[in-house]
């Protein structure tokens, strides 16, 4: 068998949460590029319509479905909706996540910070117990990737929405717990840990407070930002066979910022 081979998705099935945009949209990409088919979930009509177009123009199955994954029972739903009528699942990315509010500590809410924490935290608890789950009643293993973020162990100055890094750290330890349940029925668990990509939300950043953004730039050994299109390389290494020895890992990929 080639190396290359090692690389091959053919016949798997993807289930990918926020996989419409950005990193999500990405890593949907370059692992239906490799040979699976695809469940993806999104919150907006247009951008899941226009990811799901692309990956059936690459030869690939597609059931989109429209769910905000931040809600436990529509996220409950899509699961059981892709297993009836997608089939067995073979690779979970749990890629729903983010600050969304940079509210201070002083100054948030104990049902804001409720609502937040359960937005990076709630999702891929469930899409791992139920999407997860049916993995080990098969008994065939399978691949779970979790988007945590340098922020599971990094504080980011200046930053509010602490939720964020509570909730990432929460990520970080569940993928690490899980890996070690889970090795004995073949499926691995493994979490990629982002620094900062110019994705379109942070595109906006930039624009809105560009002295800030130039402040983290500066932090960036590599003198750049991540592209949206490098994610998908290591999504794609994770969900193959040619990481079937690899589980409870944390793979940063940051330009080098959280070296400093």
């Amino acid at each position: 068998m080639s190396v290359f081979d090692r690389f091959k998705l053919d016949g798997k099935r993807l289930f990918i949460t926020g996989g419409s945009r950005g990193l999500g949209r990405q890593m949907a990409l370059a692992i239906a590029e490799a040979g699976a088919d695809v469940v993806l979930t999104a919150r907006t009509q247009e951008s899941l319509d226009q990811t799901a177009a692309d990956i059936r123009a690459l030869g690939r199955k597609v059931l989109a479905i429209t769910a905000d994954m931040a809600d436990p029972a529509a996220c409950t739903e899509a699961c059981e909706r892709a297993l009836a009528e997608f089939g067995p699942i073979d690779i979970v990315i749990n890629n729903v996540g983010g600050r969304r509010e940079p509210t201070p500590v002083e100054a948030q809410s104990f049902e804001d910070w409720q609502r937040l924490l359960g937005f990076n935290v709630s999702s891929t608890f469930i899409c791992t117990k139920l999407l997860g789950g049916a993995m080990v009643a098969a008994g065939k293993g399978g691949r779970i990737i979790n988007v945590a973020s340098i922020s599971a162990w990094k504080v980011l100055r200046g930053m509010g929405g602490r939720h964020y890094e509570t909730g990432k750290g929460a990520v970080a330890q569940f993928t690490r717990s899980v890996a070690a349940d889970w090795a004995q029925h073949g499926i691995t668990v493994n979490a990629i840990c982002p620094g900062i990509f110019m994705t379109e939300a942070n595109e906006r950043w930039a624009k809105s407070a560009p002295e800030r953004i130039n402040a983290y730039l500066a932090q960036i050994p590599m003198g750049r930002f991540g592209r949206p299109e490098e994610i998908g390389p290591l999504a794609l290494f994770l969900a193959s066979d040619a990481a079937a020895f690899v589980t409870g890992a944390m793979y940063v990929i940051d330009g080098g910022l959280d070296l400093w």
